[in-house]
């Protein structure tokens, strides 16, 4: 799961002399929000998203009342007038985990995936995360989610494996998160079967306490204070 094996490897870049109608006509011919700008050697020099277009472009742009002498003002801009300098970036070989992480401190869309010599290799988005999670998740298949309250204890997830093989269903992925309470673990295997009855039955019998995902998510959430 690492960054270069999920990043986008085609990318659409400008250089610094760019003008802000051209980089606005990129963003919407390839349908992308984030435009890295290098230099002629393809190192990162700074990156310009759509936000940062339309906050260069006045009120009037946007009401349809745009006049000649506005437009021709705007026209001059260049990318280097609006981009971001101080590049946030990651390296190739950072992980999926590792790039979500920085996404959501950070609080980008997306961050450009540079070498040692900061000459750009890619980017990653949250849409590529997304992605890259579905494919190790296995929730791509058809599928059922299913939720176990289990001790936190060496050799829990092994019983309920075994117990889950020994019915020939196989798994798509199995996800192990905290519970509020102590001692305790929530363990969500994705089931590539429609049929999970006779495996909650069989769950049960063996002393576990079921859980339904969508009612454990929502009891979960923070309550306002």
């Amino acid at each position: 799961m690492f960054v270069s094996k999920s990043m986008t490897r085609k990318i659409i870049t400008v250089d610094k002399e760019t003008g802000i109608f051209e980089a606005q006509s990129l963003m919407a011919q390839y349908g992308i929000r984030h435009l890295p700008v290098v230099d002629p050697d393809n190192r990162l020099i700074g990156i310009v998203t759509d936000r940062d277009i339309r906050s260069a472009l006045p009120y009037s742009f946007f009401k349809d009342t745009f006049s000649a002498q506005e437009k021709e003002k705007v026209s001059q801009l260049r990318i280097k007038d609006i981009m971001t300098t101080n590049v946030k970036t990651i390296s190739p070989t950072y992980t999926i985990p590792d790039a979500l992480l920085l996404i959501q401190e950070l609080r980008v869309g997306a961050l450009p995936v540079v070498d040692e010599q900061n000459k750009l290799r890619g980017i990653i988005s949250v849409r590529d995360l997304l992605r890259a999670f579905i494919n190790v998740l296995g929730i791509g298949e058809p599928g059922t989610l299913v939720g176990i309250l289990v001790e936190e204890k060496i050799g829990q997830l092994k019983k309920i494996v075994d117990a889950i093989t020994e019915e020939k269903v196989s798994f798509g992925s199995v996800l192990v998160a905290r519970y509020w309470e102590e001692g305790k673990r929530a363990v969500f295997p994705y089931l590539l079967t429609q049929n999970v009855a006779p495996i909650k039955r069989k769950l049960e019998n063996m002393g576990y306490t079921l859980l339904d995902p969508m009612e454990w998510y929502l009891d979960q959430l923070p309550k306002n204070e």
